[in-house]
């Protein structure tokens, strides 16, 4: 039976309301708990989004977000105003990321005062250099076979690991490469970066990682071959880098997604390394210098100017800074290990590339070598090696030293050719045997990723190895430093070590089918632990660092006209 209601009937009909709250009340208590509970993390994460967006956008009105009160406590009025001066809008990364180092290109020309260098034929000239030069062919044998493209080859598995996706170890590589007169091998390289290197991608990475690596790369490649491709990839990916800068105080956070350009602080907490926010600024400087446009340096050299107005113990800074507040965590380590250690390389490295007319870096760096004397060198027992250590919370002393700090032998030696104090010269060669030691020490003739040095009297090893930091991730920084000082001694000691080192790694970690890898035991020469990886820094700066080391011509790269930033990577640099 169908009934049919007019619709006059229909709208003269009453409808019953319902209370909501009525309604409200006859839910579950279980039901309405979750509801309160959704509605209220829904409020909250519209509020964090909208303080979120609001905190990366750069304001001029609050001068780049320093506080008056930090203005009051922290700076003097001439400080003041040069930072002031530097409030600038920094752009985000342009969609169609691949016209941006070609549209730029065209309007810039290169400045007349960074000069580039020139190298004689690059090539071995001794069984020394054949040596490390077949290494490299065997490590890109591995990369070009199983990891092409790709950040890191995994040479026990033939496979690979992306880090960041823009083929890392590839980029990495080009310099030494072309050092090293591999044509064959730079050409095809150079034909992938052409072709399929493009940083517009939906990947977080590493802002000081990807600036040492990757641009610093790019732009020493640029530098050896004059090819304006490499030039136009470092200005696209230091574009797309831009963006950490935009925090409240300058100092960069440390991550950013490449396509989005949202910068933002590392997954493991609020603050950045301090070694890495102050680790950039020869790269950016550099860029700025060859197309002539001061963004990248201005932003960059503004953070090591705020660093350089920051309160710090006998020249020592902690090893963490948060960029928003733009102050150094309270009670954080002071180490020249991880996290801390290129801030020294950085000021004698920056002081040199612009001609050393920048007082105040020269000061900063030999107050903080004196701190370093003061606070941190010791002598172990009982063989009284010097070493450099820690002081955990910035207070009490640790006998811990990475293998990182024996970077600062080649820094040292570099600053006393540059007119330091002999003390400088000392410190470098004791420091240098310290380091040596730590390879000489093991029975695989590796060093460990972490020594701690002995300072009982009551006999025993100097060095002692724990388990955890027994492994060897076949590290540039003794390599590096046996160059420098090698470089201007002219001691033959230092090629004798350095060779030593060389056929170790030949030993323990040369995997048979292509490429090194990394090992989890030093102490253990019948079971190193292969870890399978291979760093991109073993062929940018390990292998590299070798090759200079055993060349019949050390001016090839002479350190009077070219700096080499972290990386190993070469630039030119300002002459007095």
């Amino acid at each position: 039976m169908s009934v049919s209601i007019s619709i006059p009937e229909l709208l003269q009909t009453p409808v019953k309301r319902k209370s909501l709250w009525r309604e409200w009340n006859r839910l579950p208590r279980f039901l309405r708990l979750v509801l309160l509970v959704m509605f209220m993390m829904a409020g909250f994460s519209v509020v964090y989004l909208y303080l979120i967006l609001s905190s990366e956008l750069p304001s001029v009105n609050n001068n780049r977000g320093f506080t008056q009160k930090h203005f009051e406590q922290n700076i003097n009025p001439t400080e003041k105003k040069e930072l002031l001066a530097e409030v600038q809008q920094i752009e985000p990364p342009h969609n169609k990321s691949k016209e941006v180092g070609k549209d730029l290109l065209k309007q810039l020309s290169i400045r007349n005062e960074m000069k580039h260098f020139e190298i004689e034929e690059a090539g071995p000239t001794n069984q020394y250099q054949e040596a490390v030069v077949e290494a490299f062919k065997h490590a890109w044998k591995g990369y070009r076979e199983h990891a092409w493209g790709h950040d890191h080859l995994k040479p026990v598995s033939k496979s690979f690991h992306d880090w960041f996706g823009v083929g890392l170890t590839l980029i990495d590589a080009l310099d030494t490469m072309f050092i090293m007169g591999l044509k064959e091998e730079f050409q095809e390289a150079r034909e992938w970066v052409a072709s399929k290197l493009d940083f517009n991608i939906n990947k977080d990475v590493n802002f000081f990682e990807t600036t040492i690596r990757v641009l610093g790369g790019l732009l020493s490649t640029y530098h050896l071959s004059q090819d304006k491709l490499f030039l136009e990839k470092a200005v696209d990916i230091a574009d797309h880098l831009m963006p950490c800068f935009r925090t409240r105080s300058g100092v960069p956070y440390s991550d950013v997604n490449l396509k989005t350009g949202f910068a933002h602080a590392p997954l493991w907490g609020s603050d950045s390394s301090v070694s890495e926010v102050s680790t950039v600024q020869l790269e950016f400087r550099d860029l700025s210098r060859i197309t002539g446009n001061p963004k990248y340096e201005e932003a960059a050299f503004h953070v090591s100017k705020y660093l350089h107005t920051l309160p710090k113990k006998d020249g020592l800074v902690p090893m963490f800074i948060n960029a928003d507040k733009g102050q150094f965590r309270t009670h954080s380590t002071i180490t020249l290990g991880a996290r801390a250690d290129t801030y020294y390389e950085y000021l004698l490295k920056q002081w040199i590339q612009t001609g050393r007319n920048i007082s105040w870096l020269k000061e900063d760096y030999m107050e903080a070598i004196e701190g370093v004397m003061k606070n941190l060198v010791r002598k172990s027992q009982p063989k009284q090696l010097v070493f450099v250590g820690e002081l955990l919370s910035g207070r009490n002393y640790s006998p811990k030293m990475d293998h990182l700090v024996c970077f600062l032998s080649g820094t040292l030696i570099l600053g006393f050719h540059y007119g330091m104090p002999v003390s400088h010269e000392r410190l470098a060669k004791q420091l240098m045997e310290t380091c040596y030691k730590m390879y000489a020490s093991t029975a695989t003739f590796l060093s460990p990723e972490i020594a701690y040095f002995s300072m009982n009297n009551g006999g025993g090893s100097d060095i002692i190895i724990k388990s955890n930091d027994a492994h060897n991730l076949l590290r540039p920084e003794t390599v590096e430093s046996l160059w420098y000082m090698y470089y201007f001694t002219r001691n033959e000691t230092y090629r004798k070590w350095g060779w030593n080192i060389f056929q170790a790694f030949e030993r323990y970690t040369k995997v048979k089918t292509g490429g090194y890898t990394t090992i989890g035991d030093v102490r253990n020469p019948l079971f190193v632990r292969p870890r399978d990886l291979m760093e991109s820094f073993f062929l940018g700066e390990t292998l590299k660092y070798f090759y200079l080391l055993f060349s019949d011509k050390q001016e090839f790269l002479p350190l009077d006209k070219v700096v080499f930033n972290t990386e190993s990577a070469p630039s030119a640099h300002l002459q007095q």
